[in-house]
């Protein structure tokens, strides 16, 4: 069965599954004919849209090909949008900590809140009552653990920013007041610097970082973020029996002070070597580093940073337990999707997609074999209105005028003061040359070449395809796959959503991301 094909029937299959199906609201539990699954991999593409997919898509495998998300048995969309602080007014566009917290949780929240409702009351998270039932659970993610999404699974706080280390306690994103400071103290605390950790503040939450090394919320954390723990932190995992590879810093150090030459973020071959039954693997002191500047300096001291697909395949083996009643809960993050795409980086965002959807394989090959898992695919929101334009064209952000308002047709269709209706003219100076053939201004090129530098230039960015003649190469015109950026922001769209193995029939259709709690709970069998 070629790719085409197997696109068809799994199409055929999402409406049956559809029809077929039970869909949830408000995050409750989802009845489900078929039975519940042992192992449920999630997996979050952060910013990932339509587009993105389809981009991946036409850039790897061409137009008659298929991602290995795309193969998957279940299609639907899930819309994202959070709420307004103290209210279930709707707030359209969602960050990752609010739909972070609504898969986690079942419940709409602020943008910027953690493991909380609208008003604030602490809600539980699924991974929390997976643990609670003898589950295994996992957390992975390409940013640093206690960024949004993980941090959705594992923490509360009132806002995302309050991560860690100690001296952040001082700052608002905890929502600390301290009292009483020597005018000495007001100033270190001012310029950032560590304050004396007896000097405990009034009021306030435990940063992320405390909570996780702390609340044995999840048995396999690898990631980003050492940067955010003290050494106290991997007191706190080790008496918990976690393995914690590398090193969390000096403990003689005051809060706060740790630094790239006092901790040792941990390696590839540290993780290979690892196989005990709760382990903390942190990568980079902030977020990993994107796998095309890994492959770029293979000698870099970051390319000793295992990859998603790596740390996916690790984690599975690490949780699996073929002799234990209960299965596993994973949560997998692609996190520099997002955060590639924030930058109008779309070099290094469509690899990132590559390396997400490779490590979608690594959980589907896992599944097949198993045959016990759920794996879903899906995103947290999209992010910066991420397009593929024709060949040729041009984008409103390049335009010396924008398109015309006449309808000639029927005049009655103009629906504000009209232009002329051939206005829709390129302005060179900004889309100035910067790659190919193009020589003179009258020939001013309407493409950039991928990871160019021009800040004045708002060109799209082209790559070949497989579908391209031979000799095409990325960021000329000739190149088929045009892609632009509407801002560099997050959108309010709906996010796709790929589901495969038992009970991935609640995925199908149009849901939303507070439902996908239910469909885990459904997924593991939970009431």
């Amino acid at each position: 069965m070629d790719r085409r094909t197997r696109r068809v029937a799994a199409a055929a299959t999402a409406v049956v599954a559809g029809v077929a199906g039970v869909v949830a609201t408000g995050g409750a539990s989802v009845a489900s004919e078929t039975e519940h699954a042992k192992n449920v991999i999630y997996m979050v593409g952060d910013g990932m849209g339509i587009t993105h997919v389809n981009a991946g898509r036409q850039r790897f495998y061409g137009a008659d090909g298929a991602l290995n998300m795309e193969t998957m048995d279940v299609l639907g969309t899930t819309s994202t949008y959070a709420v307004k602080e103290g209210s279930d007014q709707p707030e359209y566009v969602t960050d990752s900590a609010s739909s972070g917290t609504a898969w986690a949780s079942g419940v709409k929240t602020y943008n910027a809140a953690i493991g909380k409702d609208s008003f604030g009351n602490v809600v539980p998270t699924v991974m929390e009552e997976a643990k609670a039932a003898g589950y295994r659970t996992g957390n992975v993610t390409t940013s640093e653990v206690t960024d949004a999404t993980p941090a959705a699974m594992m923490a509360h706080v009132s806002l995302r920013g309050c991560q860690g280390p100690s001296t952040q306690m001082m700052s608002e994103e905890c929502g600390f007041v301290p009292e009483e400071l020597t005018d000495e103290e007001q100033a270190a605390v001012d310029a950032g610097e560590p304050v004396d950790p007896d000097r405990q503040p009034s009021a306030g939450e435990t940063p992320i970082a405390q909570q996780v090394a702390r609340n044995g919320t999840a048995d396999v954390i690898l990631g980003g973020g050492l940067q955010r723990f003290e050494p106290a932190d991997a007191e706190a995992l080790e008496a918990q029996g976690y393995t914690v590879l590398g090193s969390f810093g000096d403990p003689s150090l005051e809060p706060g002070a740790q630094t790239a030459e006092t901790q040792e973020v941990a390696t590839r071959e540290d993780l290979e070597g690892v196989d005990d039954d709760k382990v903390v693997g942190l990568f980079n002191r902030g977020n990993l580093t994107v796998e095309q500047t890994k492959a770029d300096d293979p000698d870099a001291v970051e390319a000793d940073e295992p990859s998603l697909s790596e740390m996916t395949a690790k984690a599975i083996a690490l949780l699996e337990d073929d002799d234990a009643e209960e299965g596993f809960l994973l949560q997998v993050e692609g996190a520099l999707i997002d955060k590639r795409s924030h930058a109008n980086d779309a070099t290094q965002t469509l690899r990132e997609i590559k390396e997400f959807d490779d490590a979608v394989k690594v959980a589907l090959d896992y599944a097949e074999e198993a045959g016990d898992t759920l794996v879903v695919v899906t995103a947290d929101h999209e992010c910066a209105g991420f397009n593929i334009i024709g060949q040729g064209s041009f984008t409103n952000a390049q335009a010396n005028v924008p398109p015309g308002n006449i309808d000639t047709g029927n005049p009655a269709n103009t629906s504000r003061l009209p232009r002329e209706q051939d206005a829709n003219e390129l302005d060179p100076a900004r889309s100035p040359i910067t790659s190919g053939s193009a020589e003179t201004e009258d020939e001013a090129s309407t493409f950039n070449a991928p990871g160019q530098e021009d800040p004045n230039s708002f060109a799209p960015a082209t790559f070949r395809t497989p579908d391209d003649p031979e000799g095409v190469e990325d960021g000329s015109p000739e190149a088929s796959l045009w892609l632009a950026y509407l801002s560099g922001n997050h959108t309010g769209a709906d996010v796709p959503v790929f589901a495969q193995g038992p009970t991935a029939e609640n995925f199908a259709g149009r849901n939303d991301n507070t439902d996908n709690y239910g469909f885990i709970k459904a997924g593991l069998g939970l009431e």
